[in-house]
C-alpha cells in the first residue's frame, strides 16, 4: 500500500518536469547582420617598410636570444656556466660574424673551457648573425 504523501510527491515530480520541459524559449538568437555595399571595407595604403638601423637588429638578436636557451648559460655582464656576452664581444669583432653564427648553429666545445655548448640546428644562419651583432654590440667602449 502506497502512502498518500508518495502519491502526491509523485504527482509534484512528474509536473515540474512537464513543466520545465514545456517552456518556450525565451532567448533570441543571435542573427549575423546583411550585407551591405556601404559597410564594405575601404582600401588601405600599406605605408612604405621602415629602414631598418642598428638598433632594430639588436633588438631583434635581444629577442632572438631571449626566445633560445640561450640564457641558461650565459648573462650578459656575468660568467655563468658559458662566458659573459661581454666577454665574447671584448674577444671577438664584426670579422668573426659568420664563425660566431655557425658557432652558435653547430654548437662547439674548447674555446672557453671543457663544458661544451648546446648546438641549436633548428636556428637560420640569418637569425644567428642577428644573435651575434647583439651580443658584439655589448662590447665595451
Amino acid at each position: 500500500m502506497k502512502t498518500p504523501f508518495l502519491n502526491y510527491a509523485m504527482i509534484l515530480i512528474v509536473s515540474v518536469l512537464i513543466f520545465s520541459c514545456s517552456k518556450p524559449e525565451t532567448t533570441p538568437i543571435p542573427q549575423p547582420e546583411p550585407y551591405s555595399s556601404e559597410s564594405a571595407p575601404q582600401t588601405v595604403e600599406t605605408p612604405p617598410a621602415p629602414v631598418v638601423s642598428a638598433k632594430v637588429s639588436n633588438d631583434e638578436g635581444l629577442k632572438l636570444i631571449e626566445g633560445t636557451d640561450c640564457l641558461t648559460c650565459h648573462k650578459v655582464d656575468a660568467k655563468l656556466i658559458g662566458p659573459s656576452y661581454q666577454k665574447v664581444a671584448e674577444k671577438y669583432s664584426e670579422a668573426d660574424l659568420d664563425m660566431l653564427a655557425q658557432k652558435i648553429i653547430d654548437g662547439g666545445k674548447g674555446n672557453w673551457g671543457e663544458i661544451p655548448m648546446t648546438a641549436h640546428t633548428g636556428l637560420s644562419k640569418d637569425n644567428a648573425k642577428l644573435m651575434v651583432k647583439y651580443i658584439l654590440s655589448l662590447k665595451k667602449q
